[in-house]
């Protein structure tokens, strides 16, 4: 992928918008203030903006040129269309995947149901609408299996089940958090998951927590969780990172993204879900993936930046697009 932008004027006023109210706030946070370090030590002119409301007023007295959206999440969010759609409205170009790509993507279940369609492989999995009849479903799907929120992210709220006793709790968990409960299969193996820039695949990671899984706690705190990049090789990892494009595609996604995915033990692929503004913490899963592929974390900020040109002049940015 070649530069096209040289001059760090070329993307004006820059709103690095971040925090917000979801349930993923302060992992936002952190995310936001390395990526406006980062633009910031490349002489981009980036500023902090903490929400959509704080955004968007400033939008409209023409305070910014673009937006770097890196909030996470829905329901103040910048995941969910929302945000996306009141940019599309203002005209002003933004980085990551439109509304569409971006509502999709933060639905579980729909999500899965367009790859369904195309024949991309996903655990089986029933949606769960409140005050469903929980245990019926987990018959349907099968023990050992997964409980999460339909519409959330950074592992917030799911648990993994192995007998019907522990499932009502496990429903109670996620069901604190707003929207439909996502009931699936539990694929057992390796946690992978493939970061995607423009049209570049970048090396899969695969994630060795040292608990049972790779929940918030693995993600964000602590330092013993392991990632081997590149998480394969030869044509498995060819053929996981063609998938990996294809379920990004399927969902309508744009600029970058990280697609999440499950490796059976007998090497099949599972797709779990699609993340539109990724975390870029000093424990996420892009940077290090860009890092392997020679991208350092100022490059990775400015190529996501470029971007947002897509939405505005619809030039070919960064080699993005033919």
């Amino acid at each position: 992928m070649t530069n096209k932008i040289t001059d760090p004027a070329q993307f004006g006023r820059v709103a690095v918008v971040m925090g917000g109210s979801s349930a993923e706030r302060e992992v936002s946070l952190d995310s936001g203030r390395n990526v406006l370090a980062a633009l910031q030590a490349r002489g981009v002119d980036a500023h902090a903006i903490d929400g959509i409301p704080a955004l968007l007023d400033a939008l409209r007295a023409g305070h910014f040129a673009r937006v770097f959206n890196i909030l996470h999440g829905q329901h103040g969010g910048g995941e969910d269309g929302v945000l996306q759609g009141a940019l599309e409205s203002l005209n002003v170009p933004y980085t990551g995947s439109g509304v569409l790509g971006s509502a999709l993507s933060m639905d579980k279940t729909r999500s899965k149901r367009v790859w369904q369609s195309l024949g991309l492989p996903t655990p089986r999995f029933v949606a769960l609408p409140r005050g469903g009849d929980v245990h019926a479903a987990a018959r349907e799907v099968g023990f050992p299996l997964i409980v999460k929120p339909a519409c959330e992210g950074s592992s917030v709220g799911v648990t993994r089940v192995f007998e019907e006793r522990d499932l009502d709790a496990a429903v109670a968990l996620a069901a604190r958090y707003p929207g439909d409960l996502l009931m699936e299969t539990l694929i057992e193996g390796d946690e992978l998951t493939v970061a995607i820039l423009g049209r570049d695949v970048l090396p899969s990671i695969h994630i060795v927590p040292q608990g049972a899984f790779y929940d918030y706690n693995a993600k964000y705190i602590a330092e013993d969780t392991r990632y081997v990049c590149p998480g394969l090789q030869g044509e498995a990892e060819a053929q996981l990172r063609a998938l990996s494009l294809r379920a990004f595609d399927a969902l309508g996604c744009s600029g970058w993204g990280r697609v999440d995915v499950m490796r059976d033990r007998a090497g099949g692929n599972w797709l779990l879900e699609v993340n539109t503004a990724p975390g870029m913490t000093s424990h996420s899963l892009v940077p290090k993936a860009a890092a392997a592929a020679g991208i350092g974390y100022e490059e990775l900020c400015w190529r996501v930046l470029e971007t947002s040109f897509e939405k505005d002049r619809g030039i070919d940015a960064g080699g993005l697009r033919a």
